[in-house]
């Protein structure tokens, strides 16, 4: 359903199309400053159908899946958008030193993560080792449209796929007007509105409000989708290295960006990396960074005010 909000900033009062629906396993919003006209209902609801699209090719929960087809059969002839969302993930694999990877599937099955969040139990039995190798080879071949992993690995995509989601649904809404998406913590905008997009991040004392006027951000955090196996607490986001949960020093890394695509790749990175190593690489790179400690620490790097 299609509703208006009012949005006032300093210079203005917009009247926002206000849009909401589930996909990608979390709550999505979309915010567009367009008038309530049959064209802007057409765009919100095109945007929907693309990231249902995505979700639909890069999910690993559906045996139908393009992606899961791919990690059934080691090689398939695949589409633009699983081959352009495996060469970024492979590039980011690159650029982070491994520390993200595609590659870790069977680690994060393995940790207890191997249905929906929503049916895995809160505790469960142990069932096999708890952890997998990561780092496989991953070839694409443009010239034929192949991807074809290594025997033995398969891709998962996660937080990569749903910034490629957003981000693909934010380039339809900004044809009709300044817009936001937001998926589950994973922001991009188009344009501005009645002044910049202000977006609210959770801290251990109070929510941080963070002005956005172009680009994106993203959240990464082993807070929010935890379990247990035999009374010991697990979560999803993979140390490549170890093939297990990381036991990181941070609780959340909230990254800004160009795009949602990348803001979760570098969140990811500076997650995995830890409290000292996310600070230097920050402030060497100039991304601005909110970082939540495991002892309750707010921590900000790159330039954020």
């Amino acid at each position: 359903m299609i509703n208006s909000v009012t949005l006032v900033g300093e210079n203005r009062v917009a009247t926002l199309q206000a849009y909401w629906f589930r996909a990608m396993g979390t709550a999505v919003e979309f915010l567009l400053d367009a008038e309530p006209a049959l064209e802007a209902a057409d765009q919100l609801r095109e945007a929907e159908s693309e990231l249902r699209r995505i979700e639909a090719v890069l999910t690993r929960f559906s045996p139908n899946s393009e992606l899961s087809r791919l990690n059934a059969r080691g090689r398939l002839t695949c589409s633009e958008d699983l081959l352009t969302v495996t060469e970024l993930a492979l590039d980011a694999r690159e650029r982070t030193g491994g520390r993200f990877d595609p590659t870790v599937h069977d680690a994060v099955v393995a940790a207890g993560y191997d249905r929906t969040f929503d049916e895995i139990p809160a505790d469960r039995p142990a069932d096999g080792p708890g952890s997998a190798p990561c780092g496989g080879e991953v070839v694409v071949d443009r010239s034929n449209g192949t991807i074809e992993l290594e025997p033995g690995y398969r891709l998962d995509f996660g937080g990569i796929g749903k910034g490629y989601g957003v981000d693909r649904a934010a380039e339809i809404l900004g044809q009709a007007g300044p817009c936001l998406v937001n998926a589950g913590g994973d922001v991009a905008v188009r344009g501005t509105s009645a002044g910049p997009w202000l977006i609210g991040v959770e801290t251990p004392t109070e929510p941080v409000t963070l002005a956005l006027e172009y680009g994106a951000l993203a959240t990464t955090g082993s807070d929010r989708r935890r379990w247990r196996v035999n009374g010991s607490e697990r979560h999803h986001l993979i140390d490549p290295s170890t093939g297990r949960p990381s036991d990181s020093d941070l609780l959340r890394a909230t990254v800004i960006a160009d795009t949602a695509t990348d803001a979760e790749v570098v969140a990811k990175a500076f997650f995995l990396a830890g409290e000292t190593r996310a600070v230097t690489e920050a402030d060497a790179l100039g991304i601005p960074c909110l970082l939540v400690t495991r002892d309750d620490r707010s921590v900000r790097a790159g330039g954020l005010a």
